[in-house]
């Protein structure tokens, strides 16, 4: 097997209308068709691979968490302060890129990572 990439990553939410407009306004996400499965939800595309929001009563806690790739996250970092999300960078580590984390409404924990460029 050689991966091409990853398709979609799914989280729970409690509350999706909530989700959706953390990560549709915040994170900058937009909104995909999603098919009717008796359950409330969305399908995000978050440029080019996928966030499905899945309503559930029973949203995991701990160290899940996925991240998204920014091409600056200083930029990233102010903007989503400017909204009023606490999100905490963290001291630069060789090998992992810049990170910033945060936490959705529901509780999921979110990396927003500028990979190391070439030098």
């Amino acid at each position: 097997m050689k991966p091409s990439g990853i398709h979609h990553v799914a989280i729970c939410v409690r509350d999706e209308d909530e989700a959706l407009a953390f990560y549709r306004d915040a994170l900058g996400l937009t909104v995909l068709p999603r098919p009717d499965f008796g359950f409330g939800g969305y399908w995000l595309d978050a440029g080019g691979q996928q966030v499905h929001l899945m309503k559930s009563d029973d949203v995991p806690s701990g160290g899940h968490h996925f991240a998204i790739r920014v091409d600056d996250l200083d930029v990233a970092v102010a903007d989503l302060r400017a909204q009023g999300v606490k999100v905490d960078p963290i001291p630069h580590m060789q090998g992992a890129g810049r990170q910033a984390f945060l936490h959705d409404p529901s509780g999921n924990f979110v990396e927003l990572n500028q990979p190391e460029t070439d030098a």
